[in-house]
């Protein structure tokens, strides 16, 4: 994982911002800071986090506030997966169910063990780096699919041709005189490269049957973004 990922701490107590600068900027974080909901809807454009700690219980926007307007705002479409790890001064079952629906990643109760908050962010952050690492994994099967595509299409295009070539240089032997040579090294080519296709195609077709067969046996992507990211539907 990389060590220089970018935290956004949103809380208006300044001792627990300065407290989780400290600390998390020791462990290699780069670490942005914000006082309240407004200015994190602020930072979060220009900071690009890739973890935001929001304290749920701040005057005029709360956190919960916050979270709704980025997973489900279309100016913060852009943010929408951005993990958040929520923090609440209450323990009620509800907040943290309200909180988690809203698409928080994990809830934490203050007060909080600086351990136990340390290991929570490495987890989200985990979790959501196997997400990229399955995002672009997809974006390569599809690439390589579209490249089989044009594959196939390609020799298809060569087939017609050089069937009827292999086809006139047959007919042409019997008649072509002191050109035999020629009509019958054309023939011999055509086929060969016929051949040559048949054996392509069906090393493409091996390969797209695998490819579906890893595809239907794996979780689909969506349904692990639901699972890890709680993403309400838009």
């Amino acid at each position: 994982m990389d060590a220089k990922k970018r935290i956004l701490l949103v809380d208006d107590e300044q001792i627990n911002l300065e407290f989780f600068e400290v600390m998390l900027t020791k462990l290699g974080f780069e670490i942005e800071k914000a006082d309240s909901g407004t200015e994190a809807l602020e930072v979060v454009k220009r900071f690009k986090p890739d973890l935001i700690i929001l304290d749920n219980v701040m005057p005029r926007l709360s956190g919960w506030e916050v979270t709704k307007i980025l997973k489900t705002s279309e100016e913060y479409r852009e943010f929408a997966e951005t993990p958040i790890i929520m923090f609440s001064a209450m323990d009620d079952v509800k907040d943290k169910v309200e909180g988690l629906e809203l698409g928080a990643d994990d809830y934490i109760t203050k007060p909080f063990n600086f351990s136990e908050v340390l290991a929570r962010i490495r987890a989200v952050l985990r979790t959501y780096e196997l997400i990229h690492q399955i995002e672009r994994r997809e974006e390569r099967i599809r690439v390589a699919e579209a490249i089989a595509e044009r594959v196939l299409e390609y020799t298809d295009g060569l087939r017609a041709p050089l069937s009827s070539i292999a086809s006139e240089a047959k007919a042409l032997e019997p008649e072509c005189g002191a050109a035999k040579p020629f009509v019958e090294r054309a023939k011999a080519g055509a086929e060969s490269a016929l051949a040559k296709l048949d054996v392509l195609d069906a090393s493409v077709a091996s390969l797209r049957a695998e490819a579906d067969s890893i595809k239907d046996s794996e979780t689909a992507l969506p349904t692990i973004k639901t699972r890890y990211r709680g993403n309400p539907e838009r």
